[in-house]
């Protein structure tokens, strides 16, 4: 589990890639923030690895700090990066439609919300990322229960709600959940999808009881970092809280 922190409108904003490897494979799940290359990299480097060696990249769905850094890794690297997704959300990560949580409206609250005092420069920089954002080719799209040889072996779960092509991915060898936004870590708590940011609330809670056939001892959420306990249990409980 990496951590990637920065500031962001006045407060320190902290997501959580994952990165696997094996003896051939340097395989890293999303990508952070647009302008995040740099703070992936240290992270990198603090263990010992480098972006340039990153042979896959798995994109659990198609918002902008899960896809904000993948041009720069693919630019910045010494290979051909094999890049996977669903196969609903391949035309969003590609630029061939609209990021479905990037309408004008919404661009229009974005940019009501900046701090007044926020450089021009800057201001103009942000919005012109919204309505170009971050695009990159998938090469290969994942299908409901594929078996991914990489790493031990990861299964790909169809985990829609959050957005309509959400995957999550388990670590069959640690028990491991990459959760990505399909759950979320509040004060060391597992919780459900978050109601704010999430398209469809109840598919998202429907999505959870397919969990149920996997022993998961660790869930990585991409917003709130590990959990660490009777994760199934948990996970049972949060299926059931499913709103009307």
């Amino acid at each position: 589990m990496l951590t990637l922190s920065t500031s962001m409108m006045g407060k320190v904003e902290t997501i959580y890639p994952t990165l696997l490897w094996d003896e051939k494979n340097l395989l890293l799940v999303d990508t952070g923030y647009p302008r995040q290359f740099p703070l992936l990299e240290e992270a990198l480097r603090k263990i010992g690895k480098s972006a340039k060696e990153i042979t896959n990249i798995i994109i659990t769905h198609q918002d902008l700090d899960h896809v904000g850094s993948l041009p720069d890794i693919i630019r910045e690297s010494n290979q051909d990066i094999e890049i996977l997704s669903s196969p609903l959300e391949k035309p969003y990560i590609q630029g061939d439609k609209t990021l479905l949580k990037l309408t004008p409206e919404a661009i229009k609250q974005a940019e009501a919300s900046l701090p007044p005092q926020l450089p021009e420069q800057w201001r103009s920089a942000f919005l012109f990322m919204l309505n170009n954002p971050p695009r990159a080719h998938v090469h290969r799209t994942l299908q409901a229960g594929e078996q991914l040889p990489y790493c031990g072996g990861l299964t790909a779960i169809p985990t829609p709600g959050h957005t309509p092509g959400h995957i999550s991915l388990y670590h069959q060898p640690s028990k491991i959940l990459i959760a990505g936004d399909a759950m979320v870590v509040t004060e060391g708590q597992l919780l459900g999808p978050d109601a704010m940011h999430t398209l469809d609330l109840r598919t998202a809670y429907h999505s959870l009881h397919q969990l149920a056939q996997y022993e998961i001892d660790t869930v990585i959420c991409y917003h709130g970092g590990k959990y660490i306990g009777d994760a199934n249990r948990r996970i049972a409980e949060l299926a059931r809280e499913m709103p009307l």
